[in-house]
């Protein structure tokens, strides 16, 4: 029986897709220095690296694919979170504070080796990231505080300081999962909210 092209094309992205997999696997697992394409094809379960080779031109293709993975996960988790907010009761930029630091806790805490694989590749400096990059990833954090402070809900503050102090507080969890791993992130979130809603509304 004759495949088709499209057959073909399903069964590569499939194909890419366990290689992610396994790749996040075994950077969670053993970190980044270890990830071989041997130990990636063995954990995958592929006769061999030509397999992974066909389909990544090289180890740093195969990592940016790694990092969007992750990053387009979060981005789903949270457009989810998002929507449940918008036919819930609470509305406005504190509600909208609290479940972007819910949120991300949360996604965090039920991703545990893909968060820690994304930490591994940026600490061994694998990824492009630069001042640009992370501009972009606390600025919609920094628009709810300018949202919160036009509307009057929010104190008068520095948008840009204490955006950034809410996301490296975030940022900071993979790490202490890895030295507490029975955290309770429901916790950690709460204490979060608590901390920060208390720093930026607008009445004592």
């Amino acid at each position: 029986m004759q495949v088709t092209s499209a057959e073909r094309s399903a069964a590569a992205t499939a194909r890419r897709a366990q290689i992610v997999s396994s790749t996040i696997e075994v950077i969670a697992e053993s970190g980044y220095g270890q990830a071989s394409f041997a130990r990636i094809a063995e954990h995958a379960g592929l006769s061999s690296t030509r397999l992974i080779s066909y389909h990544f031109a090289g180890k740093g293709e195969l990592i940016a694919a790694v990092a969007g993975e992750v990053m387009a996960s979060v981005g789903a988790f949270m457009a989810e979170r998002r929507q449940q907010l918008e036919q819930g009761e609470q509305h406005g930029a504190a509600a909208q504070l609290r479940a972007y630091i819910e949120g991300v806790v949360a996604f965090v805490d039920s991703h545990q080796p893909q968060m820690k694989a994304l930490t591994e590749i940026l600490l061994a400096g694998a990824l492009d990231y630069d001042a640009h990059t992370d501009r972009r990833v606390v600025s919609p954090l920094e628009q709810i505080l300018r949202d919160g402070q036009a509307s009057g809900e929010f104190r008068d503050f520095d948008p840009v300081v204490t955006a950034t102090a809410i996301q490296r507080a975030i940022d900071a969890l993979p790490f202490l999962l890895a030295s507490t791993p029975d955290l309770d992130c429901e916790h950690y979130a709460h204490e979060l909210v608590t901390l920060f809603e208390l720093g930026t509304r607008s009445r004592p």
